[in-house]
């Protein structure tokens, strides 16, 4: 029905176009319905016509595809625009979202990070306070060894200047005689026991 609608317009529109190309006045005077016009104007629309159908005829289809082909990828082009939109939008609305949840994931991050800080911290101290407590022990005991090896060594010292003095006390009281008395008395016992 619009085909037909379109058609009759386009014709009427012709009719009226031709009519008053016909009646442009060329300076004599001459009446505008002559039997010369007349039938130049059926003619003229007769070819027109002619025209129209054989166009139609042959070509109509294919334009008619093309304008249908060309209205149906401006149709599927708007359908994909408006996909792409639709897309464009969601992936802006998650990087929005991805934005306004960087602060809060980079606040997690910074608290995660402070509280592994902190139980490295606790780690590091009761580590070195066992090595402090190891460190002391040692160093007593370590003190301790070198306080009786320096006892140990001051006796032996002492007991070395003690039989030292002990010799001279002794020999300076004993005589010869009571030395002589005492290799003795100390052989004999040896001997017997």
């Amino acid at each position: 029905m619009k085909r037909t609608v379109f058609f009759t317009a386009l014709l009427c529109a012709l009719a009226i176009a031709s009519v008053a190309f016909a009646n442009a006045p060329e300076g004599h005077g001459h009446s505008v319905f002559t039997s010369e016009n007349v039938t130049n104007y059926g003619l003229r629309m007769a070819n027109f016509v002619i025209f129209v159908f054989l166009l139609y005829k042959f070509a109509g289809s294919k334009i008619k595809d093309f304008f249908v082909g060309r209205r149906d990828g401006i149709k599927q082009d708007l359908d994909d625009l408006q996909s792409r939109q639709a897309e464009a939008e969601k992936k802006l609305k998650e990087v929005e979202a991805g934005i306004a949840n960087m602060a809060s994931e980079k606040q997690a991050i910074l608290d995660q990070a402070k509280e592994q800080g902190e139980v490295i911290k606790v780690a590091i101290i009761e580590k070195a306070k066992k090595d402090a407590e190891a460190l002391t022990e040692q160093a007593k005991r370590t003190a301790s060894n070198e306080a009786q090896a320096a006892i140990d060594n001051i006796r032996a010292e002492m007991a070395d200047m003690i039989v030292a003095a002990a010799e001279k006390v002794v020999a300076e009281k004993i005589s010869t005689e009571d030395h002589d008395k005492l290799v003795d008395e100390y052989l004999t016992k040896v001997v017997l026991n």
